[in-house]
């Protein structure tokens, strides 16, 4: 398989979402479902479940995320957070939905508790896979936080500031348990999105300000989580190089309407990497009243 024969059945759109043009790779019709990817990310990441989770009567847009992949990529905004949810409920408004169904991988997961939290009415269920901004780690694990959250920031800085294909490899080979999921494909499609005009401030200021202070003060503690009342599944992979198992776990019973499952056999893209266990879990999760 390749991400062409992944990509048969769906189509690519650009819409103007809240000022910003935004690409989305679509299929099916029902209620609207958001997929949205991590940092550095783009929507060939989910190329694996547009279609399937679209046969279970959805319709589902996995868009690139404001500053990622073929979406506009300004340099006069501050990636944190709100701006985040401001293009995704501009592109909500954009394809009329007055609510969406949030599916978000690490930064993505972020960005949909965040605006569930922010626009409550515009959002139907969450998921958040192997999700980002969780304010919940155990102080006991302080250091190896520390010391993973540097190992993210080197190989992304490495990967993004100065791309080879080389370092657009060891970037994916991180994401993945398998390295030999890193397709020479997907490299050159991430490789060639990185070297695109313009690309490289909008990165920089990207990988400089989202581990920032000042957006830690939008990462999501217990009291954030305890006012998310909606149907929320917390998904993680067994082997998620990034933030443990146990914090996404704990973050699931603090939700008022919080579940927990784990995809195995995958690292920080189990949507990619099992995406047979990946549409199934969320399928059966999104698709209770599908029409």
């Amino acid at each position: 398989m390749t991400l062409w024969t992944d990509s048969l059945g769906a189509e690519t759109r650009f819409r103007d979402a809240a000022g910003w043009r935004t690409r989305s790779i679509e299929a099916g019709e029902g209620d609207a479902v958001i997929l949205m990817g991590g940092l550095t990310g783009h929507a060939e990441g989910f190329l694996r479940n547009v279609v399937p989770l679209s046969e279970r009567g959805l319709r589902v847009h996995a868009i690139d995320v404001l500053g990622h992949g073929l979406t506009a990529r300004p340099t006069d905004v501050t990636y944190h957070a709100p701006v985040f949810t401001r293009h995704l409920i501009g592109f909500l408004d954009a394809i009329g939905a007055e609510r969406a169904h949030l599916v978000g991988q690490s930064l993505g997961g972020w960005i949909a508790l965040h605006t569930a939290l922010t626009h409550p009415d515009r959002v139907g269920r969450l998921v958040s896979v192997t999700g980002a901004g969780l304010l919940l780690s155990d102080p006991g694990r302080a250091a190896e936080s520390e010391r993973v959250h540097a190992q993210v920031k080197a190989v992304t800085t490495k990967a993004a500031s100065a791309p080879t294909r080389q370092s657009v490899r060891e970037r994916l080979e991180w994401l993945m348990l398998d390295p030999a999921s890193v397709t020479d494909e997907l490299v050159e499609c991430r490789y060639r999105y990185y070297t695109l005009p313009g690309t490289e401030e909008a990165l920089a200021k990207l990988v400089a300000e989202q581990p920032s202070e000042a957006n830690r003060a939008y990462m999501l503690g217990e009291d954030d989580l305890a006012r998310i009342d909606h149907e929320t599944l917390v998904l993680w992979s067994d082997h998620n190089p990034t933030t443990p198992a146990e914090v996404g776990r704990r973050a699931s019973e603090i939700l008022p309407n919080g579940t927990f499952d784990m995809i195995t056999g995958a690292g920080h893209w189990p949507m990619f990497e099992q995406p047979a266990q990946f549409n199934r879990i969320v399928g059966d999760f999104l698709a209770k009243d599908a029409r």
